[in-house]
């Protein structure tokens, strides 16, 4: 612990952020470069506890008070071997992750808890600029050959472990570059696509072989990829979004989220955007919201999403609206502490400019002569318990039409594309139509495995890391008899 008093003496201090007035005419990240002796006063904040419960909070199980240590003995190089032993990519989870460590952090018992991802992100970008992020290639290979299929993060880190283990591995892409959600989901706002391809530049190097445009079971069929390869390792993540079945669907200016963020990603990496991010043609040209009323219909963090790229793509207003009650402005007694807990978030995006609406349900797209949507029907709820169970009720009287030009729907993923090649894998899936495993093992076949979205459903990009190191090292126990991948690094609390 290398300073006991630095929870009283320092309080918590993140980044500046440019002002929201000049960011939404680029698409360069927001937050302004600290320094490393700042860093150093938020590493200085953590109180080493006995029980250290933002291990349990991190789906990684990151070593977190022995790197806050490393960084306020500014010993940069140990620091960033503690948290690379555990986070094949802090540069990313440090820029885009929620940060459930810091709602476990026991000083955010009465205090606000330690900047646990800004340090993990300052660790990583002090680790690349001071050379310690080299590639580290493997001295024996076991002859085994692996593919991995979607280069999202949970893939990447699956290829990471099992190249670290020894074996040739090759992942497949089908969209035109590597990275997945990370590429094509996240706007650059967010997450500046060359973090991803300095990353995969060390990956290369390691061995690692990246095939991106190669649409598995459609360019190559799924039993030659079972000739070919010793073991099969599906992260394709949640692909199929929810839809909103409701009069007007059909209407020229409604598009998934995802479709509508990919877009804008392939206009900043100077793309043509003719070809979506999961290889299908376009058939509607390019989604702008330049002068347009937009309505993203869902409250999350893709949602958010939406909004920042709406605004700048200077829409002439934004508004978010969500099924759900406004949730509290602290944390719910519902939620208590160590849990995640339930309380209202404002992203960077919604500091840019939005009306944000709880309550609303979306009964009706509206469209004009030509077939172009120019209104949404939307109707106030009311929730209420029913028999055990929260039910959404209307309030007579509350439906009106908004004007809305482009409705973008951000409620979330169903379950991975099961047409293609789930289907000619013979994969079997559970009851929300995910892909059905075993430790990881499919249940079908024993030389396929699957990990990430695509098996545990939607979720958090850190989540993704973990299943993918976790998948990797119940594969190379599969193919070896024994692993020497770390396991999981968790504390005595965890409830896994």
């Amino acid at each position: 612990m290398g300073k006991p008093t630095g929870f009283l003496e320092f309080a918590r201090e993140l980044p500046k952020k440019r002002d929201p007035q000049q960011r939404v005419h680029d698409y360069k990240e927001i937050e302004v470069q600290f320094t490393p002796q700042d860093t150093q006063r938020q590493a200085a904040r953590c109180m080493d506890c006995g029980t250290p419960f933002c291990h349990s909070g991190c789906p990684l199980g990151n070593i977190i008070p022995e790197f806050n240590d490393a960084v306020y003995e500014q010993n940069w190089a140990y620091a960033y071997e503690i948290l690379a032993s555990t986070n094949n990519f802090p540069e990313f989870t440090g820029r885009i992750c929620p940060a459930p460590c810091e709602a476990s952090c026991v000083l955010g018992i009465n205090k606000p808890p330690v900047a646990i991802e800004f340090i993990e992100k300052s660790i990583a970008e002090e680790a690349f600029k001071q050379g310690y992020v080299t590639p580290i290639i493997p001295k024996e290979r076991t002859g085994k050959r692996v593919a991995i299929v979607g280069s999202g993060p949970a893939g990447l880190a699956a290829a990471a472990q099992m190249n670290k283990a020894g074996h040739s591995v090759t992942v497949f892409e089908r969209a035109d570059q590597i990275g997945g959600l990370l590429r094509y989901g996240i706007p650059d706002f967010k997450l500046e696509k060359w973090t991803i391809d300095r990353r995969l530049a060390v990956m290369e190097a390691e061995g690692i072989i990246f095939k991106p445009g190669v649409n598995v079971g459609k360019d190559l069929k799924a039993n030659d990829l079972l000739n070919d390869f010793d073991l099969i390792m599906l992260t394709g993540g949640s692909t199929v979004p929810r839809d909103l079945p409701i009069p007007g669907r059909d209407l020229k200016g409604i598009y998934p989220a995802m479709q509508f963020l990919s877009q804008q990603n392939k206009r900043n990496a100077e793309l043509p955007v003719a070809v979506d991010h999961q290889g299908e043609s376009y058939t509607d040209g390019d989604i702008l919201a330049t002068g347009k009323n937009v309505v993203v219909i869902g409250g999350g963090d893709t949602g958010s999403d939406c909004v920042g790229t709406s605004n700048r793509h200077e829409a002439a207003s934004v508004t978010q609206i969500e099924l759900m009650p406004m949730p509290p402005q602290d944390r719910a007694e519902s939620t208590p502490w160590p849990n995640w807990p339930m309380m209202l978030r404002t992203s960077t995006s919604h500091e840019e400019g939005c009306e944000r609406q709880w309550s609303i349900n979306t009964k009706e797209f509206i469209g004009d002569e030509n077939g172009n949507l120019k209104a949404l029907r939307l109707v106030d709820l009311t929730w209420e318990n029913k028999n055990g169970r929260m039910q959404m009720v209307e309030l007579p009287g509350s439906e009106r039409d908004v004007p809305c030009e482009l409705a973008l729907l951000a409620a979330g993923f169903l379950h991975p594309q099961h047409n293609g090649l789930l289907d000619d894998l013979n994969v079997e899936y559970d009851e929300r139509g995910n892909v059905k495993t075993v430790k990881y093992q499919t249940t079908t076949n024993p030389k396929v495995f699957a990990a990430g979205d695509l098996r545990r459903g939607q979720s958090l990009v850190v989540w993704a890391i973990s299943e993918g190191r976790e998948a990797a090292r119940a594969a190379d126990c599969y193919l070896m008899g024994e692993t020497m991948l770390e396991a999981k690094a968790v504390s005595m609390i965890s409830v896994e």
